[in-house]
């Protein structure tokens, strides 16, 4: 009953038709400016105090905004669990993660240590978890192994057999690792500083999702030589993937059993635990640790059955304890990685927001896009100091830490404690971990990724546009390899958007009986079109890459073809001009004849004189004394006059038969009685110099031909612009520019003498 109430609900305005000047003058419009000006700006920043010390701190130290007001009684119980569940996934998915970016395992740890500690302290997001994450480290193992390959460090045995110098190169691949995560991170803290967190809203979610999932199919692929204790050659460049893929189905018959059963064995474990964990999530006070068991248990079976000497079963290796001392990055490597630093920053950031969002947004709190920016780079750039590589969030351990009831980053904090333990103490004992192990909590983690090719049924009902995105960067990740695969992404995202607002929906409007509303007569059947006004509209701002087909659809819909009417018009002049020249010559020559005759009717008049004498004379002079009196004029002595007169008779003739080449022009132009047109233009947002041309070439051509155009809708920062652009003038008056379409309507009615045509908007609109 209430919904149907608010239906019938009814309201009337009574007031005059509003055009720009008369709304200028009703609503006073001011001329002044509430924006300081640009020394006032400069000033301002400059002023010093204590108030905007404070501010600048807090904005820039976002910890010490939240810290001194942290409750205990209400936080302290939530982020213990939180942060010790995290903590115990850090573990296994760092050292996972790290062979991902081919580092050892121990450099995983490190990376889920320090820039966990920096983001506590910059980050304004409470509830995601910085740390490793698999799209990342295989953005990072890409470079590493492009820059540090195995066969540059390949050495001859002393029986004559060539190996790779294994410790050699994998602390070349970690200066590289280091060198790329601070290029990355000072990126991103130079486009925090300069208030460029807007550039991830390039990053559509679309995009985002395909990436990443054509991202899980390299880290799926990359995962598969330790699943089946393979050694596939090392590939690059565009089809690495597909290559790789064929390189391990021929190694299929080299499989190494023992690593096969025991990464089969630790996959279904952690596959069913881990559908256990979702399923009963609710009545489970904690997520059941399965990684770490996983972990432990391989690690202890592998010790005391001695697996590697007797299956040769590739384990992690030694895992040093302590910490390394920090040191700068090689900025050789700066020129190398500069593009994969870019692409790693942004992506890095695009994920870390848009999770950061997500949980700012169920939970009521702001999360700063700049500062996040500031936070992610300086996690990347100090940590690179200390032997970590890039980081971001993952989604996996974030959900864990809110969904164990994790309230702030003290959470971070405490996860970052148990790791600290781990790295110092624990660290040695996972020496023994199988490599297989590793990989699949790798396959495991990669299921959430897997999951968005649900992403396509979805999109395809939903926009197909947001479809053709994801694709094109799922494929072009999948087949041109990570980077390349972000830049064609990227590119194509663009043309999508220049393609939508090149090609915008065009409508013909008409009014919906009984209202005031505009509507597509396409849409809507009810509508009906105004008769001799015809209403356009486009569905996007007008500017330089539409404007033509803006006109070319004007015409076509409207039914008025400007160019061919203005064409045949050019024609009609130029023959009515041919005609004139014609018949004005034709006139000279009947007065040139006209005059011959009476120059020998005088001439004969002047012999019968001679022979009469006097008398003739006398005669003339009679005459010519008569006619003066009688006001009659000799021909002979008055050509200029004739041919005067002629002309005026000619140029009457002209005028006359131009006003009804007039008129069937109009007749021409007007075939569907069309006599004034209505650009709506209240999807605009800003006009550039190509609109005012436009526009003004509209107003031009269309009232050559006899049709009023009128502007309605006008946004006043439009009407601001097209006011600097000088596109009012006399002929393109103010009085042109209505608030509304009905406004504009009613002074076309008005104006054509048909206020007698009734728009009856007061009456009830039947729902």
């Amino acid at each position: 009953m209430e919904e149907k109430g608010s239906q019938s609900l009814e309201y009337f305005v009574k007031r005059e038709v509003l055009d720009e000047l008369c709304l200028d003058e009703v609503a006073q419009k001011g001329t002044w400016s509430t924006k300081p000006t640009l020394g006032d700006q400069v000033k301002d920043s400059l002023r010093c105090s204590v108030p905007r010390l404070k501010h600048i701190l807090l904005t820039w130290i976002p910890v010490l905004s939240w810290l001194p007001r942290y409750s205990i009684r209400e936080n302290a119980l939530g982020d213990l669990i939180s942060g010790c569940s995290v903590g115990i996934m850090h573990l296994p998915q760092g050292m996972a993660y790290a062979l991902l970016a081919s580092l050892r395992p121990v450099y995983g740890l490190y990376t889920s240590l320090f820039p966990v500690l920096v983001y506590f302290i910059f980050g304004t997001s409470r509830h995601i978890s910085i740390g490793t994450f698999a799209v990342i480290s295989i953005m990072v193992g890409s470079v590493t192994e492009r820059l540090a390959p195995d066969s540059n460090f390949i050495v001859n045995g002393t029986n004559g057999t060539e190996t790779v110098d294994i410790d050699t190169r994998d602390a070349y691949r970690v200066q590289v690792a280091c060198a790329l995560t601070v290029l990355a991170g000072l990126f991103q803290i130079l486009l925090g500083v300069v208030r460029f967190g807007f550039v991830v809203t390039y990053l559509s979610e679309p995009l985002i999702r395909g990436y990443t999932t054509g991202s899980a199919c390299h880290v799926c692929v990359s995962q598969l030589k330790y699943l089946f204790g393979v050694s596939p050659s090392r590939f690059t460049g565009p089809l690495s993937l597909v290559y790789t893929v064929l390189e391990i189905c021929s190694l299929l018959p080299q499989t190494q059993v023992p690593e096969l059963v025991v990464s089969l064995v630790a996959l279904a474990v952690l596959i069913v635990v881990k559908e256990i964990n979702d399923c009963y999530r609710q009545k489970l006070p904690l997520p059941i640790p399965i990684e770490l068991i996983v972990v432990i248990a391989a690690t202890v079976i592998t010790h005391f059955c001695d697996l590697p000497s007797k299956y040769n079963i590739d384990v992690v290796g030694e895992i040093p304890s302590g910490l390394k001392a920090p040191s700068a990055p090689d900025t050789t490597f700066f020129s190398s990685v500069i593009g994969d630093a870019f692409a790693v920053a942004i992506v890095g950031f695009a994920i870390n927001i848009s999770l950061g969002k997500t949980f700012g947004l169920k939970y009521g709190y702001k999360v700063d896009s700049n500062q996040e920016l500031v936070a992610v780079g300086l996690s990347n750039t100090i940590g690179g100091f200390f032997h970590c590589y890039c980081v971001t969030s993952s989604l996996s351990r974030s959900l864990v830490q809110e969904s164990t009831g994790g309230k702030t980053q003290v959470a971070g904090v405490i996860s970052s404690i148990i790791v600290l333990i781990t790295v110092l103490k624990i660290g040695p004992l996972f020496e023994d971990l199988p490599k297989a192990v590793l990989s699949t909590i790798v396959f495991v983690n990669l299921k959430g990724m897997f999951k968005q090719f649900m992403d396509v049924p979805l999109l395809w009902k939903t926009n197909k546009v947001d479809l053709l995105v994801w694709l094109v960067t799922f494929i072009s990740t999948v087949v041109l390899n990570l980077d390349m695969g972000l830049a064609v992404a990227i590119a194509f995202s663009m043309l999508t958007f220049i393609f939508r607002t090149q090609l915008p929906r065009y409508s013909i409007l008409g009014n919906l009986p009984g209202t005031e509303l505009y509507l597509d007569t396409d849409t809507y059947k009810e509508v009906k079109e105004i008769p001799g006004i015809k209403i356009f509209r486009s569905s996007a701002t007008i500017y330089y890459t539409n404007a033509e087909m803006f006109l070319d659809t004007l015409q076509e819909k409207s039914g008025i073809e400007i160019g061919k009417l203005l064409s045949a018009k050019k024609k009609r002049d130029a023959k009515q001009k041919r005609k004139q020249e014609k018949e004005k010559k034709k006139t000279k020559k009947e007065a040139k004849k006209q005059e011959s005759q009476m120059n020998i009717e005088n001439i004969s008049e002047r012999t019968k004189g001679e022979r009469n004498g006097t008398s003739v004379a006398f005669s003339m002079t009679e005459t010519a004394t008569d006619g003066l009196h009688k006001g009659q004029v000799n021909l002979a002595y008055q050509p200029d006059i004739t041919m005067s007169d002629s002309d005026s008779d000619a140029g009457y003739d002209h005028i006359t038969e131009f006003s009804g080449h007039g008129d069937e022009a109009k007749e021409q132009a007007c075939d569907s009685g069309t006599h004034s047109i209505i650009l709506d233009i209240s999807t605009t947002s800003f006009v550039d110099t190509v609109t005012v041309k436009t526009l003004k070439n509209i107003f031009r051509d269309f009232g050559q031909v006899d049709l009023d155009i009128c502007l309605a809708g006008c946004q006043a920062c439009v009407v601001e612009q097209l006011e600097a652009a000088d596109f009012f003038s006399a002929s393109i008056p103010k009085t042109r520019l209505f608030i509304t379409v009905h406004d504009a309507v009613l002074y076309i009615l008005k104006k054509r003498g048909k206020a007698d045509f009734v728009l009856d908007v007061s009456r009830n609109t039947q729902m």
